[in-house]
């Protein structure tokens, strides 16, 4: 048999000098032996961190605050929540991500008997929630007096009144070491929502949630931490300020932190690296962007624990055209991750993310995940409000080099001095179709991606990733005509299906 006739290894088809994307290349049909459904899409996002599911939504304003930060985490992702705010603002956004859903909850909100009914009705306007553990002294730790729930507070009119003369005294609880699935059969015989649990002494030691353990049951690709709550990252710039950004990220709960640089490969980056690493070892650093082994040495031996790669595919960035510099992202993914897989890092492969083909062609040259802005900028959980054109709703949507974004601060990622009146735009504002909810989507995506798995012969990312290394996952390049040939053609007029639909998915 000539092996030459079923396709090129990557190593040929990605040469030194040879700009390739995703449209240029297809992946060569392996055997079949199993079906979509034991294709398994976990993979290393960092060092430390799994995803059920390869998916990051991008560090910018149009794509990922807190809703998109929790709603992506649930299915199997994680959100990297943008820097264009204040510290307060985007600290505040992963205190509400990782409060959203804890098996039990080591920390919960506490208050004191001379605390009034106006600082529950503050928190749940804060953080969405009312059930409120009271302590002795309004601290962790301390015996528990009581519990406050909007049963004892949505019909009283005067929110003066202190939290000791309305709580309920009448305690169900847990012992401490009690386990989730305890909590849940105590719930269920209770019938109470909130279960606290105390340690011998009747001290508050956590708190469980028939709502939350709920979720657990209903989202069982949600990405969390050793603690259950939800995994979240967020992006700081490598500007000297941003570390004290970095101390209220981390003590807001922050799993990952994502440093947001165009040009990833400078000496501001690899000292931020190195500071993060030695202040906070337990949180994982992302660095970037970069597109050769070059770029990408320097910040893994700075520390980092993965890698984002690319420079001007997104569909919003003018880079490439403007400053002449960047890479064709298909041989970006390839060099880079062929290198950092030689140093243990996974990468990220961030931007030309527009379709199913597209995540399984950057996972196929070596990504262990993707990035997406567009791809998610359309959903109900991305940031903004919904218009219409022409008859058609649409979300904004704009590169984090857009004139727009930098004069909210996405400047920073650019070496942009503040003090210059003169900005050079490598990105553009525009608009993208309304994608309906993230969970469909996403389950669209992933069924997909088993099904191109499927087509490939290969289980999981892992194996795909050994068989690009040892020469036995085939390429093809694509002419133009192919290209053309491979889309839709020669008709008189189609229809579309939306993006992330299908005949059994109507949107919720």
């Amino acid at each position: 048999m000539d092996s030459e006739a079923s396709g090129a290894p990557a190593d040929q088809l990605f040469r030194p000098g040879r700009g390739l994307t995703y449209n240029d290349f297809l992946l060569m049909p392996g055997f079949i032996d199993f079906i979509p459904s034991e294709v398994d899409l976990s993979t290393q996002l960092t060092k430390r961190i799994t995803l059920k599911r390869p998916l990051v939504a991008s560090p910018m304003d149009t794509v990922t605050e807190d809703q998109m930060a929790i709603a992506l985490a649930l299915e199997g992702g994680i959100g990297v929540i943008h820097y264009n705010n204040t510290i307060e603002q985007q600290a505040k956004m992963v205190r509400k991500v990782k409060r959203f859903e804890n098996g039990m909850i080591l920390d919960p909100i506490v208050l004191s008997p001379n605390d009034t009914i106006e600082d529950i009705h503050r928190i749940k306007r804060e953080l969405g929630f009312s059930g409120i553990p009271i302590t002795e002294d309004g601290t962790l730790n301390t015996k528990l007096i009581g519990i406050v729930t909007n049963r004892d507070v949505e019909f009283e009119p005067d929110r003066t009144r202190k939290l000791g003369e309305v709580m309920s005294t009448d305690l169900f609880t847990a012992k401490k070491g009690v386990t989730l699935e305890g909590c849940n059969e105590l719930m269920r015989t209770s019938k109470k929502g909130k279960l606290p649990v105390i340690d011998d002494q009747g001290r508050l030691v956590g708190l469980t949630s028939r709502r939350d353990l709920l979720k657990n049951r209903d989202f069982p690709y949600a990405s969390k931490d050793p603690s259950k709550s939800l995994l979240c990252g967020a992006a700081l710039s490598t500007k000297p300020e941003d570390r004290d950004r970095l101390d209220a990220l981390v003590t807001a709960g922050l799993d990952l932190v994502v440093i947001d640089a165009a040009q990833g490969n400078s000496s501001f980056q690899v000292e931020m690296i190195k500071h993060i690493k030695s202040t906070y070892p337990q949180i994982d650093v992302v660095g970037g962007n970069v597109v050769t082994p070059q770029q990408a040495h320097n910040l893994i031996d700075a520390g980092a624990d993965a890698l984002r790669i690319g420079m001007g595919p997104g569909s919003i960035c003018t880079t490439q055209e403007v400053m002449a510099t960047g890479r064709a992202q298909g041989a970006a993914v390839y060099f880079t991750s062929r290198y950092a897989k030689e140093r243990g890092v996974p990468c990220i492969a961030d931007g030309g993310i527009s379709n199913i083909g597209h995540i399984m062609k950057a996972l196929s040259v070596g990504a262990s995940a993707v990035m997406c802005g567009s791809l998610f900028a359309g959903t109900r959980e991305s940031p903004g409000e919904y218009f219409y054109r022409d008859g058609v709703r649409f979300k904004r949507y704009r590169g984090m080099a857009s004139v727009e974004a930098m004069k909210a601060g996405g400047g920073k990622r650019y070496f942009n001095d503040d003090s210059s009146r003169i900005m050079v735009a490598q990105g553009v504002s525009g608009a993208v179709p309304d994608r309906g909810n993230l969970a469909s989507l996403v389950a669209y995506l992933a069924e997909g991606l088993k099904y191109a798995f499927q087509d490939v012969g290969y289980r999981n990312v892992g194996e795909l990733h050994d068989a690009l290394y040892r020469g036995e996952l085939r390429f093809e390049q694509r002419s133009s005509s192919a290209q053309r040939e491979g889309g839709v053609h020669d008709l008189y007029s189609y229809s579309e299906p939306q993006l992330g639909s299908s005949p059994q998915m109507d949107e919720v």
